[in-house]
């Protein structure tokens, strides 16, 4: 009898591989491993939250059939969330701030989603902010159900559940640090928190653009007047705080700028052959920060959240990169 596969593109999502870098590391004491989320169908690590929030609400009766999924994104829990949707028969709305790249952008469009652009300068909390637009469409539309991967408890627990027993299994708990730049704080929050559990010896580090507020609230405990989201890398760091962010499980912060985060993913392209996005290039930039100053064995491992393929226009452009003064 002939057994044929009865698996839908949702059962790909989670599972992606984790992979030793061969020539990046500056130290022969440091390991470096990174995980390729990009390995997942929405390719990206989003896939694993909107997948965990959207089967919940469909239980609990907050989704319904001929709902509408609406959310503010950069672009990668978009096209989680319009690929899902488009699977499952909802329409789908989304919001986004206009750094966003053109690829990111026409990938939701392909999937069927609606997409509205923001200024990336709209300070928060303001009408025109991405966030306050998706909250102003949900109030309106009915038979809506906003993700709110920002708030929303399920997204740290679902990297709980899947992302950091990933990791684990894979490292066979030889792990020394976890390395994960935050946006909404789900992934090194939740990841994190799964981590120190079986091993509380292992440090968390988290990479963080310059004008992102998090740096400095780490720091202080007090929200710095003037953040912004107006530097070029996508999808990380922030203009205010988030529920889905756990500050306590965040041993130090490395501060990185956008120079340095592309150039690092150019090279991971150049030299490992791994194509991969800004916030992977932020997250390698403070692998490489803390190899440098390691003087015993060190296995590090971090994330690399998206493809490359995502950024085309954008870092892996010469041009693009010289005309905003980001090569070295």
């Amino acid at each position: 009898m002939v057994h044929l596969p009865d698996k839908s593109i949702l059962d790909t999502i989670g599972n992606t591989p984790l992979v030793k870098l061969q020539k990046m590391s500056p130290n022969p004491l440091v390991d470096i491993f990174v995980k390729l989320e990009s390995f997942s169908p929405g390719a990206s690590i989003k896939d694993r939250i909107v997948k965990f929030i959207i089967e919940d609400a469909e239980k609990t009766g907050k989704l319904k059939k001929g709902g509408v999924i609406i959310e503010n994104t950069s672009g990668n829990t978009g096209a989680a969330a319009a690929m899902i949707a488009a699977i499952k028969g909802y329409r789908c709305i989304l919001t986004m701030p206009d750094k966003v790249s053109l690829e990111k952008q026409n990938a939701l469009q392909a999937f069927g989603a609606e997409i509205i652009i923001c200024p990336t300068s709209a300070a928060p909390g303001s009408k025109e902010h991405y966030v306050e637009k998706a909250k102003e469409i949900a109030a309106k539309t009915p038979l809506s159900f906003r993700i709110n991967q920002y708030d929303n408890p399920l997204n740290p627990l679902a990297h709980y559940l899947s992302t950091g027993p990933e990791i684990w299994k894979q490292m066979e708990g030889n792990i020394d640090y976890f390395v994960a730049a935050a946006s909404t704080g789900g992934t090194i929050s939740g990841t994190s928190r799964y981590l120190k559990e079986q091993d509380p010896t292992i440090k968390v580090i988290m990479p963080d653009p310059v004008g992102s507020i998090f740096a400095e609230y780490f720091r202080t405990k007090k929200i710095p007047e003037g953040g912004s989201c107006t530097y070029f890398v996508e999808g990380i760091g922030e203009d205010h705080l988030t529920q889905a962010m756990d500050f306590d499980l965040v041993d130090d912060v490395i501060q990185v700028n956008d120079s340095k985060s592309f150039q690092a993913a150019r090279r991971l392209a150049r030299e490992e052959g791994i194509l991969a996005g800004g916030s992977s290039g932020s997250n390698l930039f403070a692998c490489l920060e803390i190899a440098q100053k390691a003087t015993e064995r060190t296995r590090i491992v971090t994330i690399l959240p998206d493809s490359g393929l995502k950024y085309l226009s954008k870092i892996f452009d010469d041009e693009w990169m010289l005309k905003n003064h980001l090569m070295q």
